[in-house]
């Protein structure tokens, strides 16, 4: 095990998935200048010993998708960055009707093996062009598949495995997750999609988040503990696939559920969380599942009305009691 931030664990993977395999190229805006937009390129063209596998793109990602999605149709493993999830918005013909549809549309056939990173999430002051988590939206589609990260060690193992599988994977990455620093697993692994991790074990309520909301249900489960309250902490890394299995056999124990996450309440992926407990675990709870999101507004810029916007470990603290009553 070694400390590393998150963008130096995304930088490694990088790196051994592009000396192991030459099919692999990473493309984004401002690559070589800045190495991305958090500098999670830098130096990654030298360490591979060929600088034309990191790809300078002008400011249109419409051109950037479509481009790797053909490059995709020929055999190659296009790393696409598009800085924000907003930035999504103006390329989503090329994301669900030609990479999510092709393997289906053609027999399997055409495999469009991309892997989309954008960062998204509430950070400092940002406002409502830059803030959106489009996380529903994608797990949504059938065809794509959806992955969340929530530290430097997940990040490695995730990405590795996205840039290896044979289907469109969209990677979402909070902003403010680049500079965590965490224990990362020396040498080659990988993170199996669809399986969640149990971070943390408990008996009385059980906390099922991702991303960015992990650390924050970790903190919220430390205050639960010293008044008595036992709660477990399920990461589900992967939207789509997500691993019911895991989070159900946990309620069934626990017998509450508290679903966190900072997108969007309304129609969130949360809801999808809620819904499933709802139908295959309703006679094991002892209370209503309490279902944590953003409110339906764009995120504002003002400082204070941001605030009101996240969802933090008080919240999600104040959630478990409700569920104990």
């Amino acid at each position: 095990m070694s400390i590393k931030t998150y963008k130096q664990a995304t930088w490694e993977a990088m790196k051994e998935e592009m000396l192991r395999d030459p099919t692999v190229y990473a493309i984004a805006e401002d690559m070589k200048g800045t190495g991305g937009m958090k500098g999670q390129y830098t130096g990654l063209g030298e360490a591979i010993g060929d600088e034309s596998r990191l790809l300078d793109a002008p400011i249109s990602e419409t051109a950037i998708v479509s481009s790797a999605v053909g490059a995709a149709l020929a055999g190659m493993r296009p790393v696409v960055d598009l800085r924000f999830t907003n930035c999504m918005f103006v390329c989503m013909d090329e994301l669900i009707n030609q990479a999510a549809k092709c393997r289906y549309m053609f027999g399997g056939q055409g495999k469009v093996r991309i892997v989309v990173r954008a960062s998204d999430g509430i950070l400092k002051m940002q406002g409502a062009h830059h803030t959106d988590c489009l996380d529903a939206w994608f797990a949504h589609v059938p065809g794509l598949q959806v992955v969340v990260p929530s530290s430097p060690a997940e990040a490695k193992g995730l990405l590795k495995t996205a840039i290896r599988n044979d289907n469109p994977v969209i990677f979402l990455e909070h902003k403010a997750i680049f500079e965590m620093q965490g224990e990362v697993p020396d040498g080659e692994y990988t993170i199996p999609f669809g399986k969640a991790n149990i971070v943390r074990e408990g008996r009385d309520v059980t906390v099922v988040v991702y991303g960015i909301m992990v650390p924050r249900a970790v903190e919220a489960a430390e205050m639960l503990e010293k008044e008595g309250i036992s709660a477990e902490v399920i990461d589900l890394r992967t939207l789509s696939p997500w691993d019911e299995e895991t989070v159900l056999a946990s309620v069934k124990k626990t017998g509450r559920a508290v679903v966190a996450t900072e997108g969007a309440k309304r129609a969130g992926f949360g809801a999808e969380i809620s819904a499933t407990i709802a139908e295959e675990a309703f006679r094991c709870l002892k209370a209503p599942v309490e279902r944590l999101g953003a409110p339906f507004v764009p995120i504002p810029v003002a400082p204070n009305l941001e605030d009101l916007c996240r969802v933090l470990p008080g919240d999600i603290a104040e959630a478990a009691r409700r569920t104990m009553g």
